[in-house]
């Protein structure tokens, strides 16, 4: 009888990627894509699975360090309330700290806005060998400042080079960025967490009732909630004009936050197992050395091992 092939992981997590990868190829409509999609999961299976992805995943990271070859950018953007921080840390438990980076981006500051608006990403990006995690990133100077035109004119942007091109311009300088970055070995992943406004409503009323989540609530959330149609309609144009072969949007349904992290972690074990990361073989020469190492080292233990037993001998 011939042997049934068994699954690739990549085809095992396939129904929790494809439907929510977009890769900039049709027409892309936020309002198609479900914000309390389950995946025809319950939660106990989705449990298991996050637990799988993220034994899968500790073992890729130690991988992808002993390699040294390439590096993952792990992209979240949302908004508040969306689960972003809770998935960073419930997917991302038991990495190696060493080979992981959370860079959170918030307003910025006298000196950043002294640079280009991508300067401050460009800084935080992960060397080889490591994962690196946005909280937030560079897509905030086309959503942010896009909402608030005011925030546009603190950068300090030469005002003729203010058009109504900008937001164009800037993302097909993000995507020019990313294909610059694809081509040298940086895998990206960006994550739309996809929330709707009345699980942001639930949410907030919890951080509000509940002493340990108050410092998550701020006034300002109240008045960003009021722009929820337009930030929608941004985070759509996000989409539509970045989303890309090379670094694809996955516009993860987010009222479930257990699926949520089903869907990123997924996303997350399949690109990394596409690279075939393997631990680095040691050469010839090395092994000779290795051999020449052991062998001393055995030696040495013999010798003791000798010594000990003459001790005790005298000692009888």
């Amino acid at each position: 009888m011939s042997k049934i092939p068994s699954q690739s992981l990549g085809d095992q997590l396939k129904p929790y990627v494809a439907p929510f990868r977009f890769d900039g190829s049709g027409a892309f409509h936020l309002r198609s894509h479900k914000t309390n999609a389950k995946g025809g999961l319950d939660k106990d299976k989705a449990d298991k699975i996050l637990e799988a992805n993220r034994m899968r995943l500790n073992d890729f990271q130690e991988r992808l360090y002993a390699q040294d070859r390439w590096s993952l950018l792990v992209i979240f953007q949302g908004m508040d309330a969306a689960g972003k921080d809770s998935a960073i840390k419930s997917i991302f438990e038991g990495v190696n700290p060493q080979g992981c980076e959370v860079t959170s981006f918030k307003q910025p500051n006298s000196h950043e806005l002294n640079h280009d608006f991508m300067w401050r990403a460009m800084v935080a990006l992960p060397e080889r060998g490591r994962i690196g995690i946005f909280d937030r990133s560079y897509y905030e100077e086309c959503l942010v400042t896009r909402v608030h035109p005011e925030f546009l004119a603190e950068e300090k942007i030469p005002h003729k080079l203010i058009t109504k091109n900008i937001w164009r311009e800037r993302f097909a300088d993000i995507t020019a960025i990313e294909r610059y970055l694809a081509r040298n070995g940086t895998v990206i992943l960006k994550f739309f967490l996809n929330v709707s406004k009345h699980e942001q409503r639930e949410r907030f009323l919890d951080r509000l009732e509940l002493p340990s989540k108050n410092w998550k609530f701020s006034m300002n959330d109240i008045s960003e909630r009021a722009l929820w149609p337009r930030y929608m309609a941004v985070y759509q144009d996000i989409v539509r004009h970045t989303s890309t072969a090379f670094a694809p949007w996955y516009v993860v349904p987010s009222d479930h936050k257990w699926f949520a992290r089903v869907v990123i972690g997924s996303a997350i074990v399949s690109a990394l197992e596409a690279l075939n990361l393997h631990f680095p073989r040691a050469d010839k020469a090395s092994l000779r050395e290795f051999k020449q190492v052991r062998n001393a080292l055995e030696s040495e233990g013999k010798g003791r091992a000798k010594k000990v037993a003459k001790r005790a001998v005298k000692g009888s």
